[in-house]
């Protein structure tokens, strides 16, 4: 028989867990299975739940939640046996998207049920690890302005985005990539993914593969804002890196050098971290359960 932990955010959901908590126990509690639910009170609480399951033996943790608790989560699970599945109930939930678990919590917990195991890799920035996106200018101070609002959803993400293109100073940032040196002079847009999207179908890096090996640097610089604004289209349809002015590149290993201290945001949570940094990829590092279909 099985173990299964499903561990849920007690604030998920726009009317609350209880819908995503009755569609897991309709779908998963099965003869084969034995599943029990635990409340994730912060991340710190998460942790130490996860640890006391993995002592247990259990098999698979389900994520009743957003991307910041699957990050958390998921960061717990590295290098295990156990396997990840998520029913997404969070705002943007990027890395539902990007992996095509619906987003109904009935429809996701049945094709997860139904789905298959892969091993995905995961990026890490110094001693912290992102499973979707990671950035550092503009695209990730938005995310302290973002965490302000009272909602969630595309509307506040676009109101923070706009808020920050007023106030954020843009800056020199030196990069060293798979050994080769580059200066950004005053990029706004500095994301390393993982994964395809930031979340709300917000496409950033519409090439990235979760078991590819590598990680994708995608930057625009402050004098090329105007035509992107003109071309916000492209971040939807999955042509965002198709832009001439968007640089786009695959790497294993980087260190960044920022000349002031100004908040990042890895997988939708605003993270202070020094002004060097060091970002790297992190192979076949967790197991996640994926519908059949998913490529």
């Amino acid at each position: 028989m099985k173990q299964i932990l499903a561990l849920v955010n007690p604030k998920s959901g726009p009317d609350g867990p209880h819908a995503y908590i009755d569609a897991v126990a309709e779908t998963w509690d099965t003869p084969e299975n034995e599943l029990y639910f635990q409340f994730s009170q912060s991340e710190e609480d998460g942790a130490d739940k996860i640890q006391r399951a993995i002592d247990r033996g259990v098999d698979t943790v389900i994520v009743i939640g957003g991307d910041g608790m699957v990050n958390s989560i998921g960061s717990q699970l590295l290098h295990t046996d156990v396997a990840l599945a998520v029913i997404p109930a969070g705002s943007g939930n990027g890395f539902a998207r990007h992996f095509n678990i619906p987003l109904e919590p009935d429809e996701a917990a049945e094709a997860l049920l139904n789905g298959r195991a892969m091993c995905i890799d995961v990026g890490k920035i110094d001693d912290r690890y992102f499973l979707s996106t990671c950035s550092m200018a503009w695209d990730g101070a938005l995310v302290e302005t973002f965490e302000k609002f009272p909602f969630r959803g595309i509307v506040p993400y676009v109101l923070a985005g706009a808020k920050q293109l007023l106030e954020y100073k843009a800056q020199p940032i030196q990069v060293d990539i798979d050994g080769k040196a580059f200066t950004f002079d005053h990029p706004l847009v500095f994301t390393v993914a993982n994964l395809s999207q930031f979340g709300s179908d917000v496409v950033v890096a519409p090439e990235a593969k979760a078991d590819s090996g590598e990680l994708e640097f995608v930057t625009v610089e402050q004098k090329d804002m105007p035509k992107l604004i003109t071309h916000m289209q492209s971040v939807t349809d999955h042509t965002f890196t198709d832009l001439p002015y968007v640089t786009n590149q695959r790497f294993r290993k980087m260190t960044v050098r920022r000349e002031n201290n100004t908040p990042i945001q890895i997988d939708g949570e605003s993270l202070d971290i020094g002004k060097e940094a060091k970002i790297e990829i992190v192979s076949q590092a967790l197991r996640i359960i994926v519908p059949k279909e998913t490529a």
